[in-house]
């Protein structure tokens, strides 16, 4: 009898053994002991009329703040957020995600909006992924790309958002189902020395910039399980699912298949009027946002654009969708791939 409680617990032993070598080599432990975070202060961001102008610029313009945590009127023409709830918060409603995902109210009402967080807080979770109770965010919130964020330009946004009006709008939690609601507090990581902005004369630099906070990489790169997929960046053929609304992101690498044939005209003129030519892009594109860029900004970025690397994808939402061996989705053209 003893000997075979020994050997019990010797199994039992090398199974936890395991066990933990198994999870250490793999997902590691934040799934289970929460995502990395650092402790909040309390820095409040001085109220300049620099920092409001350029707060607006960014939280209404290339970050996307007030796109995706506004609701939109999908009666009219190109879905627009409805006028005088920007940053009130929505249901995303959009398929594919495991489980509920909201965009939360950013307004300062103290109930159902941001007037209980520090400016810390809300810094911190634009940028590191992690609420002001330490629950990691979702990453549909792309603050793995506003990591890049300059610091100027986080306390710009929050400094924005303050001014906005307090608005009650409360909305369900965002609820994601397991395994992935404990996969993803591995996502956060902290940011622990100063984010300066791009040189503003190097043209190039600040195109980069602005499409990273744009977050174009998380709609024009494949995905398969939620990883984007190696080699086809900017290569298209991430299809986005949303209240009804269904289209496929578009190459837009320098190569033959993406928009090799755009200039700077065309460029602006797709960013802000959603048409290319007579074609009309899907409202899923946020070129409400992109309309709101400044000439220059959007040079910057057809600048940066004309740098990636070519990717021989064809993506065409004009055609009956088929199997891509190469996205391993499917979507127009793909057995043209």
């Amino acid at each position: 009898m003893k000997k075979a409680r020994r050997i019990l617990l010797v199994t039992l032993l090398v199974l936890v053994v395991l066990f933990a070598v198994g999870v250490t080599a793999t997902i590691g432990w934040r799934p289970f002991i929460g995502p990395k975070a650092r402790p909040l202060t309390s820095r409040q961001f001085e109220r300049t009329p620099q920092r409001l102008e350029r707060g607006r610029y960014l939280f209404l313009g290339i970050a996307g703040c007030a796109f995706c945590h506004s609701p939109h009127d999908a009666n009219q023409t190109g879905n627009p957020i409805v006028a005088g709830q920007e940053g009130t918060g929505r249901d995303m409603g959009a398929e594919g995600f495991p489980g509920r995902v909201v965009a939360p109210n950013l307004t300062p009402d103290p109930q159902t909006g941001l007037g209980s967080w520090s400016d810390d807080a809300i810094a911190r979770a634009i940028r590191e992924g992690v609420r002001m109770d330490g629950r990691a965010l979702f990453p549909i919130m792309q603050y793995q790309n506003f990591r890049h964020m300059s610091d100027e330009d986080v306390a710009s946004i929050v400094v924005f958002m303050r001014s906005l009006p307090a608005v009650h709008h409360g909305l369900p939690r965002t609820e994601i189902v397991f395994p992935v609601k404990y996969l993803i507090r591995s996502v956060p990581q902290p940011i622990t020395a100063p984010v300066d902005g791009p040189d503003p004369n190097d043209v190039i630099q600040r195109g980069k910039y602005l499409v990273t906070i744009g977050s174009c990489n998380a709609c024009h790169t494949p995905q398969l399980r939620g990883q984007k997929i190696a080699g086809l960046e900017y290569g298209g053929g991430f299809t986005l699912k949303e209240n009804g609304m269904s289209a496929t992101a578009a190459n837009i690498s320098p190569d033959a298949t993406g928009i090799s044939y755009y200039d700077e005209t065309l460029f602006k003129q797709a960013l802000r009027s959603g048409h290319v030519g007579a074609r009309s892009l899907s409202p899923i594109m946020p070129y409400e946002v992109y309309s709101k860029l400044t000439d220059d900004d959007l040079k910057a970025m057809f600048a940066y654009v004309r740098t990636l690397k070519p990717v021989k994808h064809r993506v065409d939402n004009a055609i009956p969708a088929t199997y891509c061996k190469l996205c391993r989705q499917m979507h127009g053209g793909g057995d043209q791939n």
